[in-house]
């Protein structure tokens, strides 16, 4: 006698409820997390012998973590979430530069190492895709400051401000940097270098603690 119980299959419409909760879920879980990021905006701190125009916070932090749960998707609402709620919220104090230069480099970063990490997921693929992320993070911000943001700034400054004007402020806190590469040397590369170092780190130790409620949250 066949004593095995049949569980019941779910009807069509039944799996496209499940699919359209889950998918609110995850849309709900991105702009939490995004909100997240812009908070932890607020606690930031400037290295000024490093950069008179960057600040480190841990804003990428739930980006990394969100992308790692979300996916790539996820992680480009995370930073629009965040990146909208500035704008909203603190308006902008670089004429929209620093806003546009914050989308690109969270890109930049949280995008190679979630990429990556879809594809090896282990811890090992986690750190090289970290690495890969800060890697790629780095380079970007080299191009963008001296070819895009900075010059955008100069631009719209109307006339305050130039390139002499900037690499002078930075040689009196820093007094390697004399022109435009070395201030693309000992500015930009050890900030972002920091920065992402710090980031990464948390990232790794945090996320298989906080990615085991959250992924609870979406299933």
């Amino acid at each position: 006698m066949n004593t095995e119980k049949t569980v019941p299959m779910a009807s069509a419409p039944q799996r496209t409820h499940h699919r359209q909760s889950v998918e609110i879920r995850r849309l709900s879980m991105a702009a939490m997390l995004g909100a997240v990021a812009f908070a932890l905006m607020y606690f930031n701190f400037s290295i000024p012998i490093i950069s008179l125009f960057a600040q480190f916070d841990l804003s990428a932090l739930p980006e990394l973590l969100g992308g790692f749960i979300l996916g790539p998707v996820g992680a480009v609402l995370i930073v629009v979430v965040k990146i909208t709620l500035i704008l909203v919220f603190k308006g902008t104090t670089s004429m929209f530069t620093g806003e546009v230069q914050n989308f690109l480099l969270s890109m930049a970063y949280v995008l190679p190492a979630v990429f990556y990490y879809r594809r090896h997921r282990t811890k090992k693929g986690a750190g090289i895709g970290l690495l890969l992320g800060s890697l790629c993070s780095i380079v970007v911000a080299v191009f963008t400051n001296l070819y895009l943001i900075f010059p955008a700034y100069i631009y719209l400054s109307t006339g305050q401000l130039n390139w002499d004007n900037i690499i002078a402020m930075c040689h009196d806190v820093n007094p390697w940097i004399k022109d435009i590469p070395t201030f693309a040397a000992f500015s930009v590369v050890p900030f972002n270098i920091v920065s992402r170092t710090l980031t990464s780190v948390l990232a790794f130790i945090t996320y298989k603690k906080i990615s085991v409620p959250l992924k609870k949250l979406i299933q």
